[in-house]
């Protein structure tokens, strides 16, 4: 089944077996037309953690996962959530991460077929030097998915400690 997320970024389709999410991707608005409203409680969870993402408010998701892909995609997909919010790694690092330290092209091609956008996170990867590299979602939404846990990484670092008076009154 299917169902339609509206995002700041535009419509997502998220996709579900019995009993996890196994892709999420950027759609047309013609293609998220197939889509359902989110009725059951996995397909609530994913919609209200995603609304936190955007709002700066979620780091990390706590969903069941299953992408479907080779030996070697679903090696570079576990190493992309080892990627700390608010962080990038090169392709070269994940490679090297995956055992494979000369496959930094490969590992391109697997992040490209990451089927759980977002959640797996594709955008963090970068090239050797820091220059963004592509995204299929498209670079503009790359840049604000960054964009956003950078501003909520310094938002939680600009923040005031709580204060040690009122706690020992």
């Amino acid at each position: 089944m299917a169902i339609r997320l509206d995002t700041p970024l535009g419509p997502m389709l998220a996709r579900f077996d019995d009993a996890a999410l196994t892709a999420l991707q950027f759609c047309t608005d013609q293609e998220a037309d197939a889509g359902q409203p989110a009725r059951q409680p996995l397909e609530r969870a994913l919609s209200e953690q995603l609304q936190r993402y955007f709002d700066g408010a979620l780091a990390h998701f706590d969903l069941p996962l299953a992408p479907q892909g080779s030996p070697f995609s679903t090696a570079v997909w576990r190493a992309l959530q080892h990627i700390p919010y608010g962080q990038t790694a090169a392709y070269a690092d994940i490679a090297r991460a995956v055992g494979h330290p000369k496959a930094a092209r490969a590992v391109g091609r697997a992040n490209g077929a990451n089927p759980i956008c977002i959640i797996i996170p594709c955008h963090r990867v970068v090239r050797t030097g820091g220059a963004i590299g592509g995204y299929g979602g498209g670079i503009e939404r790359k840049r604000v998915l960054l964009d956003i846990e950078r501003r909520a990484m310094a938002a939680a670092t600009a923040a005031p400690l709580p204060s040690t008076t009122a706690a020992a009154a």
